[in-house]
């Protein structure tokens, strides 16, 4: 079942990076990546596969830098981290053991819902996904929190669920993977779904970054078809991530992640403000221009 498992993935990750290559052939003189662009996809991705998440600190970066417009984040994210989030799905899915058919059924759950959500993100307006990515941003920085101060539930020691609990796993799932498409991380709501339903935390690894490679080759090639996405930043964070994820799953043996989750939780918490703020400023300069043409339009 693994192996059948592994050969879907390497089948999803071609058809993702035939759909990428063809699109990117239909035009002409595109730019390409920096070492910024790189070094920011290789930080990211190195994060991400410690277990911190990659989007808040992304999206943060391209904010700050101004490297991506706020209506592209999404596309971007998604697309950028779709092939190191496959490499962390084969390293994590060999080396740590859990019950292959929750594994499955959960990936599949995430990848349905990243097809529809991402469908859905790919045609929203900017204004609507500043307020969406500002407050899923925010729901990510509540879960961190919780995790910081020991309020989330330990766990337990299974490997696999059955009946009404593989149920409500599989659904959540669903959930999850069509906020991803938003840009919400993927991590911490599994993590905690994983641990409210009694599996061991050791569980938790192959199936968040398992379905995130799915639902990656998958809802991303939405992101590609409505060309929702800034190439630059997309293919630096590919280029930079690759050897990122083997970094940290290689040749990182231990890392205070403590002081790191409190510094990522600072940046969603500003990442959030931010996109708030720009969502509220163009909607107030969109009413002044209304009210100034109507002006106009009495006078004359």
């Amino acid at each position: 079942m693994k192996y059948l498992l592994f050969l879907a993935l390497g089948v999803c990750s071609a058809v993702f990076v035939a759909c990428w290559i063809a699109q990117v052939r239909k035009v002409r003189n595109l730019p390409m990546p920096g070492i910024r662009d790189c070094a920011i996809g290789l930080l990211t991705l190195f994060l991400d596969t410690l277990g911190i998440g990659a989007f808040a600190t992304t999206t943060a970066f391209f904010k700050l830098w101004k490297l991506v417009p706020d209506e592209e984040i999404p596309g971007t994210l998604n697309i950028g981290i779709t092939l190191p989030a496959v490499a962390e799905g084969f390293i994590y899915m060999t080396v740590v053991d859990v019950d292959m058919k929750t594994l499955t059924l959960m990936i599949v759950a995430a990848t349905v819902g990243a097809w529809f959500g991402a469908g859905i993100v790919s045609r929203w307006p900017r204004q609507k996904i500043q307020i969406g990515m500002g407050l899923t941003l925010l729901m990510t920085a509540c879960f961190l929190l919780l995790s910081q101060f020991h309020l989330l539930p330990a766990g337990g020691d299974v490997l696999g669920l059955q009946g009404y609990r593989l149920l409500i796993a599989v659904a959540a799932n669903a959930l999850l993977g069509a906020l991803m498409t938003l840009g919400i991380g993927f991590f911490a709501p599994c993590m905690m779904v994983v641990y409210l339903l009694g599996m061991s935390p050791r569980a938790a690894f192959p199936i968040m970054m398992g379905s995130v490679a799915f639902l990656g080759t998958v809802g991303s090639i939405r992101f590609i078809r409505q060309e929702r996405y800034r190439w630059k930043s997309a293919i630096g964070m590919t280029l930079g991530g690759i050897p990122g994820v083997l970094l940290a799953a290689y040749l990182v043996r231990s890392l205070p992640l403590r002081p790191l989750k409190w510094l990522v939780f600072v940046v969603m918490i500003y990442t959030a403000a931010m996109m708030l703020r720009s969502a509220i400023k163009e909607r107030s300069q969109k009413v002044g221009s209304a009210a100034s043409g109507d002006v106009v339009e009495v006078q004359i």
